[in-house]
């Protein structure tokens, strides 16, 4: 099982990015983002269900956008309206027959 994260980078405040998730190897559904700033506990950003379905955090509602490509084995994160309390480290997260796996992280940062 491998989950490749990209798209991080630096943005100024009210900019936006995108994250790509790309999955392979034994695996059921990417099921979304998380993400760990500094000090602070993970915390979840966003999820799909494997019908679709989403959820997102209060922080995020209405800024970010979450979307799946079945046919590429990959998940998107759309961020916009930034806010440089969402600099942190996200994590793509996948459900496996060995339960949940996540990637290795690409990191945002977002200055004032």
């Amino acid at each position: 099982v491998q989950l490749q994260a990209s798209g991080g980078g630096l943005v100024q405040a009210g900019g936006s990015l995108r994250l790509s998730c790309v999955g392979s190897g034994d695996i059921f559904f990417i099921r979304g983002w998380e993400r760990q700033a500094p000090g602070k506990q993970r915390e979840l950003v966003a999820n799909i269900g494997n019908d679709g379905s989403t959820n997102y955090a209060d922080s995020v509602k209405g800024r970010f956008t979450l979307a799946r490509d079945n046919a590429k084995n990959t998940v998107y994160l759309q961020m916009n309206s930034l806010k440089p309390e969402d600099t942190a480290v996200y994590y793509c997260a996948a459900v496996t027959t060995r339960g949940d796996v996540w990637g290795q992280g690409t990191q945002v940062t977002v200055s004032s």
